[in-house]
């Protein structure tokens, strides 16, 4: 008996293997006729063959693959702009040659896996990356990089070590999510568009210098024989006198932006402001042109907030503003002043430092601006919406600005270290200009100015 029972025991083992076995082949036809290719040759081949087949076939699909890799990474090496990919972990995979030289990475080689951060010092780059992992959304910025110390080759010469190590670059990067929270980054050299800017604005400013002395003689002139004429010839030249002043206007304030734009730290006069004294200054210089339209000013903030600027600047700052903000307000309205100061102000107990700012917002009651206009309104001769640019009325020629007047304005807050942005208010619909500025002198790698405008 017990023999008999093993012997069905082992026929009983054997059946079920056999039954496995059958169900594990079905199965694994079923799998492989799913295959286009291989679905009218499943019931005449061996299961055997059929298998070696399929992964002779993806062998070959694997290898065309990494071929068309390969391929790609040869084109994206020859291409102009540089290419980053890295992993969720901030791990450089890969870069091309163009990465290499505009980020002066050359402690990486094709294979190898790093972290960008000992590859690359750049805060910008870094916040691109984390921004674009968060959002999952496509973000370009735009900088200036500085390359590191030790990103450069060590058989550099210290010569040329030296000169490197002052080299910037004003870079576009623009950044997009992939799976796994992978990021890819294209960057573009911006640097040969700034210097052809900066040239064309050296070569402007170099002409615009030369015209001040013809201009001065033509005034001189037009004055002398103002006091020979009568009317109607005498008319004339009162209005040739206005043309002159409001050419020899937009030559010093072309002058006024390029000296801040090169050297902005030399250009200001640092002392200890009171802001509402400030205000109430620049407000008083456009009195009579504020009663024609019976327009006064609102101010909201402390009474008394100290902060270290350039006080003939930052009058000009708001003579300009307030200025633009008369002339497209409506007739008896109102200019706003808000300022929102620290959140730890105190009248008795506050210290300023560099980390702290306020916020100075100015608000009309005019047509606001074309939302197609705002990322332009500071751009230097920029014209936008008609109704808020300069009006060619021979009645009122002397008020005509030089067209470079909230140009001036960004470029000397900017000196200041802070910023300044052009929105509608919701509520009053008009324009709404808002400034940051920091209550204390900033260092100098604060002091963030635009590269010159690429046009």
């Amino acid at each position: 008996m017990v023999i008999i029972a093993f012997i069905l025991g082992i026929l009983l083992g054997i059946g079920l293997a056999c039954w496995d076995r059958y169900r594990f082949n079905r199965q694994l036809k079923r799998m492989i006729s799913t295959l286009s290719e291989t679905s009218e040759l499943v019931t005449s081949l061996p299961l055997l063959s059929l298998i070696r087949r399929e992964l002779t076939y993806l062998y070959q699909q694997r290898q065309e693959l990494q071929k068309t890799i390969d391929d790609q990474k040869s084109i994206f090496d020859l291409a102009p702009v540089g290419y980053l990919l890295l992993d969720g972990d901030n791990q450089l995979l890969w870069c091309n040659q163009a990465a290499r030289a505009l980020l002066c990475i050359d402690r990486w080689q094709p294979g190898h896996i790093r972290l960008l951060l000992e590859l690359v010092r750049s805060y910008e780059l870094d916040q691109l990356i984390e921004q674009t992992r968060s959002s999952q959304i496509p973000q370009v910025k735009e900088w200036t990089f500085y390359p590191s110390q030790y990103a450069t080759n060590s058989t550099i010469a210290e010569e040329q070590t030296t000169k490197l190590y002052k080299t910037s670059i004003a870079l576009k990067a623009s950044s997009f999510p992939l799976p796994k929270g992978e990021v890819g980054v294209f960057l573009e050299n911006q640097q040969p568009l700034v210097e052809l800017s900066r040239s064309r604005d050296r070569a402007f400013s170099d002409l615009t210098h030369e015209l001040r002395t013809p201009l001065t003689s033509i005034s001189l002139l037009a004055e002398a024989l103002q006091k020979r004429l009568q009317n109607p010839e005498r008319r004339w030249v009162d209005q040739m006198l206005k043309e002159i002043e409001r050419l020899m206007r937009l030559v010093q304030d072309w002058l006024e932006i390029s000296q801040l734009q090169e050297d902005p730290s030399q250009s200001l006069n640092y002392q200890t402001l009171d802001l509402k004294a400030l205000i109430d200054s620049a407000w008083q210089s456009l009195t009579p042109l504020a009663t024609q339209k019976q327009i006064t000013l609102h101010y909201e903030g402390p009474q008394h907030l100290s902060l270290q600027g350039d006080g003939e600047r930052l009058t000009q700052v708001f003579v300009n503003l307030f200025d633009n903000s008369i002339k497209h307000s409506i007739a008896q309205s109102s200019i706003r002043v808000d300022v929102t100061s620290p959140p730890s102000y105190s009248t008795q107990e506050f210290s300023p430092n560099l980390n702290q700012e306020i916020i100075i917002d100015i608000i009309d009651c005019g047509e606001g601006f074309l939302e197609s206009d705002l990322p332009y309104v500071f751009d230097r001769l920029y014209r936008g919406e008609p109704s808020r640019a300069r009006k060619s009325s021979d009645s009122d020629l002397s008020r005509h600005g030089s067209g470079l007047g909230l140009a001036i304005v960004k470029q000397i807050v900017q000196a200041h270290g802070g910023t300044i942005q052009a929105k509608n208010h919701p509520d009053t619909r008009g324009g709404w200009i808002e400034i940051k500025l920091f209550l204390e002198k900033p260092d100098r790698g604060m002091v963030l100015l635009d590269s010159p405008e690429i046009n």
